[in-house]
């Protein structure tokens, strides 16, 4: 790669790791909102218990890469910022419930828009503009007065915290962590029924651990220059909208490259299945919704400083304890906006 500048590198990392997860949308159905509707609403819980294949595969490749060297978990943005609970409650809530208003996160927004979804390109704008309105716009003083970010003061995380009360290794915990939810996504005989979409389950999981550990090898050869990262999409949708409008200027990053690879990824695996159609919205109503619930995914995002991917799994999988808090406040809000959505905003 001699002559190649870091950035584009980066890019390259995160096309790769992209490909992967769009791929793994498109072939293997895994959808953060779709395993919500479809286990709460349809009776079917193969979608979600794809997401504790996709979990487990990422927390155990993630830990052993950090035990081997090859994944600087202490340069992550999990890490290294001061974890505040109730940026992780406040912003995940806000984030699940714009999530089940925009009927999509941003990661299933680039996935439905790669397959030909015209109304998910408004999703993906409006998301990645509120986005920056929050973290360096017009809300960034606020968010800064109400959830200011810290430098982290030392070793933080479950496994940190785990160890200094049990004194069980790191190692220990993060496999028994991994096989336990691996037991219960695989104890479903429906989806042990369906071998490609375990397979696909473990391609995502394997993008993470790639992004994480590519990135982290690219940060000591650069010296610091590219920051260690894994797979999110709220702040890196709008880096790669400023990239659009701006890149002669530069700007090209692991983001833009992970954006363009899932859409690209979604591409590939809408015309594979024959699923690729232009589609747009015809309800004024509906668009009106959407573009409330981008808005709200975009700040939520922000404050907990990831997404249902960014902090659910990447944040997960390095053991935060910002990923299962975010997570589980994620899936409270999309459950809230859910049940009013088929309740048609009515009271009982």
């Amino acid at each position: 790669m001699d002559g190649m500048s870091y950035g584009m590198i980066a890019a390259l990392i995160g096309l790769g790791g992209g490909l992967l997860l769009g791929l793994a949308a498109r072939l293997g159905e895994f959808c953060t909102l779709g395993a919500l509707e479809t286990a709460v609403y349809g009776g079917d819980q193969r979608r979600l218990r794809l997401w504790g294949v996709v979990l487990g595969v990422a927390i155990l490749g993630t830990q052993l890469g950090a035990a081997g060297g090859w994944i600087a978990l202490p340069g992550t943005i999990y890490h290294t910022v001061a974890w505040n609970p109730w940026a992780s409650i406040a912003g995940g809530l806000i984030f699940g419930y714009g999530m089940a208003m925009a009927g999509n996160c941003g990661f299933g927004a680039l996935v439905r828009f790669g397959g030909g979804d015209l109304r998910s390109l408004v999703v993906v704008v409006v998301m990645g503009l509120f986005a920056y309105v929050a973290l360096s716009g017009p809300l960034a003083p606020l968010r800064v007065l109400l959830f200011a970010q810290e430098p982290a003061t030392g070793p933080q995380g479950v496994l940190h915290d785990i160890n200094r009360l049990t004194g069980l290794p790191p190692l220990v915990v993060a496999a028994a962590l991994s096989a336990a939810v691996l037991a219960w996504a695989l104890s479903h005989a429906p989806l042990r029924a369906r071998p490609g979409m375990i397979a696909w389950g473990v391609a995502a999981g394997v993008a993470v651990v790639w992004c994480l550990a590519a990135t982290s090898g690219l940060n000591r050869e650069s010296f610091g220059e590219i920051g260690i990262e894994g797979p999110s999409f709220t702040a890196p949708v709008g880096r790669s909208l400023l990239f659009l409008m701006t890149s002669t200027a530069g700007g090209l990053s692991f983001s833009v490259g992970l954006v363009a690879g899932v859409m690209g990824g979604a591409l590939a695996g809408s015309v594979w299945r024959g699923l690729f159609r232009w589609e747009a919205c015809e309800d004024p109503r509906e668009l009106g919704r959407q573009v409330g619930g981008a808005a709200l995914m975009g700040v939520g995002g922000v404050l907990a400083m990831g997404c249902s991917v960014g902090q659910g799994l990447t944040g997960f999988a390095t053991l935060a304890w910002s990923g299962p808090v975010t997570l589980a406040a994620i899936v409270l809000g999309a459950l809230v906006g859910l049940r009013q959505l088929i309740a048609g905003f009515q009271p009982e």
